[in-house]
């Protein structure tokens, strides 16, 4: 990921809140025949192990990205936070041109495959975070064990410990104090879901 220094993001408790906040993630590889594949999955993150943590995920048996889990070759996971165009009218100079504000976060490891119980662990905790909230949350206790362990076979699950995290956020940085102040405005004005979301993370940023 290109990443001039105005834009550099190293605050590793703010990447890894990225990464909770938006763990449906794109995993990227290299097949053992040269070509590139990708899987969109839900991660799920441990902050504490290793440098930079570990994600935890699973892919259907069915898909061959797995396959490429050797133990030795490097997967890229790709998060993506909020986003949002940016028109060069709400700027104070005229020659001025379109942009897109964002913020991304670039885990890399090497996956190792994990066994039947880390899997089981996998799937109750995935399950536990998009079911918090629920009156009546969703728990893999609700179904029984046999057809739990069949549906398990079909899945491989595995774990990635972060050798590198790469974070961006492209936050009109490099724009005089009153751009970023309208940028701010504007987005909120439009009112639109992710442009509202860039807003917020400029507030924070510049302690608003």
């Amino acid at each position: 990921m290109y990443i001039p220094s105005d834009f550099a993001w190293t605050d590793q408790e703010a990447l890894h809140d990225l990464i909770d906040d938006h763990s449906f993630g794109v995993l990227t590889t290299t097949l053992a025949d040269g070509t590139l594949e990708a899987a969109h999955i839900p991660f799920v993150l441990d902050r504490a192990p290793g440098p930079h943590g570990t994600l935890h995920a699973h892919v259907a048996r069915a898909n061959p990205i797995w396959q490429a889990f050797d133990g030795k070759r490097e997967v890229l996971a790709v998060f993506q936070g909020p986003h949002s165009y940016v028109s060069p009218r709400w700027y104070s100079n005229p020659r001025s041109v379109p942009t897109w504000n964002f913020a991304a976060v670039h885990a890399y490891g090497v996956p190792a495959l994990v066994d039947d119980r880390a899997a089981q662990d996998l799937l109750a905790r995935l399950s536990a975070k998009h079911e918090a909230g629920n009156e009546k949350p969703w728990h893999p206790d609700q179904v029984d064990a046999k057809y739990l362990d069949g549906m398990r076979k079909h899945i491989v699950a595995f774990a990635i410990p972060i050798a590198r995290l790469l974070g961006k956020h492209k936050m009109s940085q490099n724009r005089p104090e009153e751009d970023r102040v309208n940028v701010r405005l504007q987005l909120k004005a439009e009112g639109h879901a992710d442009g509202v979301a860039v807003a917020a993370m400029m507030d924070r940023m510049a302690g608003a």
